[in-house]
């Protein structure tokens, strides 16, 4: 078992919301929150009224301790105040992705419970519609005059007052949930409690040591685990200034950090890469740059050197977590970064097991093996699930990771490959199974199984084996089509081909690894 190299940090004790604002009161009118494309600036002070207007305004619409308000927007600087709020009004977060379509976004509504969406004016017709499927209560707009049944924002923050006097216990309350697949299966809710993620803040810290003097570039979707902990809450809570983008685009991200004179970048790949790739990448005035985190997906070791090459004064590393630990597992140095191929050494209070799959043996420095953790970040369960959260976290409190790896001589940890299905594109998680579900509604498909195929820009991206229907001669890209209006577009399923039939156990499990050889 290993542990971490780092003192251990205090473990809850505190609310997230209480966290930032405690943060909020000691910085005042520095700036917290900066619109990237705009320059919109809000300041710590502000946010905090933000954060208490949001919390009064929901109370007052009978928002209730317990009750669950969705965000379907990108990048804003509205998504503090308007998350913080929520929880400050005891509720919890449930964020979307942007880029998720209709069915998507009421699904997960419907299964988180939630009674509040928020989303931006672009969006509001989907999310109309989305949220009366889901019976969700109430429609609030982020800018813009909003159009019935929907509330504009200025409207919930109108009715003043004083934002409700709250008692929350920082261990039982759910601050954030997440939508995750796990190690298999369709995505299902991670629950995140005030403790869970107030201690991940401090074991990221820990490392990263983000202070009042950064400038971070939020890219990663606030949605997205890695997002909203390391480059929202992280920061917010140490007094630094996040600069938002709403989506990705490779040269304006490249403007953005000379222009904001970003010092510390967290994200994908596919982000990090364009620091090399890019045709404006040569150009682009990239010295204000100190540290650079790849998460989510690795970062090839030669990669990463090119990138600590072309940024001397940086340094760059990789990082290992999921959802289900509130982000981390292990993490790079600020002052040393990781050694490339590798994800870091283990973070505060967390204890790291490899085991043989086969047999559950601990395994020594070197040997390949599962990964287990444990750690007060380790999340509080799957909502409505408790099959699937005994099945990623045992009685002693041990989350199976469902990636194989190792810990070398030096207490690095490297990733060796997964033995969870989950196919990672540019940093986001897709389920096969999900997938195989839309191509399974195709009235020309009998049977489909998905699996990941590997990319250089996206790291991976799904691919399909199709068995068509007695009589049917379906064509691929129609196939490709039905599955793209149905899914988010990182989802989508790039080549598709088609066979007599898949590989299956004789209970009907499906054989992928046997499937790996034939990917087309």
């Amino acid at each position: 078992m290993w542990t971490s190299p780092y003192a251990p940090v205090e473990v809850g004790g505190t609310t997230l919301h209480e966290m930032v604002l405690e943060a909020a009161a000691r910085f005042g009118d520095r700036p917290a929150l900066v619109d990237g494309p705009s320059g919109t600036t809000v300041g710590y002070r502000l946010l905090a009224g933000r954060v208490r207007g949001v919390a009064a305004g929901l109370a007052a619409r009978g928002f209730r301790p317990g009750d669950v308000l969705a965000l379907w927007a990108p990048n804003l600087p509205q998504w503090a105040g308007v998350a913080l709020g929520a929880m400050a009004a005891g509720g919890t977060v449930t964020g979307a992705n942007p880029g998720c379509t209709e069915g998507e976004l009421t699904a997960q509504l419907a299964d988180a419970g939630a009674s509040v969406l928020v989303t931006v004016p672009p969006l509001v017709p989907a999310a109309r519609a989305a949220a009366a499927a889901a019976g969700v209560r109430e429609l609030v707009v982020l800018g813009g005059a909003g159009a019935a049944p929907a509330t504009p924002i200025l409207d919930l923050l109108a009715g003043g007052g004083r934002p409700p006097a709250v008692r929350l216990d920082p261990d039982g309350a759910v601050g954030l949930l997440p939508y995750s697949s796990g190690t298999t299966g369709l995505p299902k809710g991670v629950r995140l409690t005030h403790a869970n993620l107030v201690t991940s803040v401090r074991q990221v810290s820990a490392g990263l040591r983000i202070g009042q003097r950064d400038t971070l570039l939020a890219v990663a979707p606030f949605s997205h685990i890695m997002g909203f902990l390391v480059t929202l809450a992280v920061p917010l809570c140490a007094g630094a200034t996040v600069v938002t983008m709403p989506r990705f685009d490779p040269a304006r991200f490249l403007e953005l950090v000379g222009r904001h004179r970003v010092s510390v970048l967290v994200g994908a790949p596919p982000m990090l890469r364009a620091l090399l790739a890019h045709p404006l990448a040569a150009e682009a005035d990239l010295g204000s740059l100190e540290l650079v985190v790849c998460g989510g997906a690795a970062l090839p070791a030669a990669t990463q050197r090119a990138l600590a090459a072309r940024l001397p004064g940086a340094t760059v590393g990789q990082a290992f977590g999921l959802t289900e630990t509130t982000v981390g597992v292990s993490m790079p140095d600020r002052a040393a970064g990781s050694v490339p191929g590798t994800v870091g050494r283990v973070m505060p209070n967390t204890e790291l097991r490899v085991v043989d799959p086969e047999t559950g043996r601990d395994l020594g420095p070197g040997r390949p093996g599962e990964l287990l953790v444990r750690g007060p970040q380790v999340m509080a369960g799957y909502l409505g699930r408790p099959e699937a959260t005994a099945a990623m976290v045992d009685q002693d409190g041990w989350l199976r990771t469902g990636d194989l790896g190792l810990v070398d001589g030096d207490g690095s940890v490297v990733i060796v490959d997964r033995l969870k299905e989950l196919i990672k594109v540019s940093g986001h998680q897709v389920a096969p199974a999900e997938l195989e579900a839309v191509l399974a509604g195709h009235p020309a498909v009998a049977d489909a199984a998905v699996l990941g195929r590997g990319d250089p820009d996206h790291g991976e991206v799904p691919v399909a084996v199709v068995v068509p229907r007695p009589g049917a001669n379906p064509d691929p890209g129609e196939l490709l089509a039905w599955v793209a209006e149905r899914v988010a577009p990182h989802k989508r399923v790039r080549a598709v081909r088609l066979a007599e039939a898949v590989p299956r156990t004789a209970s009907g499990k499906l054989l992928r690894r046997a499937l790996a050889v034939e990917v087309p």
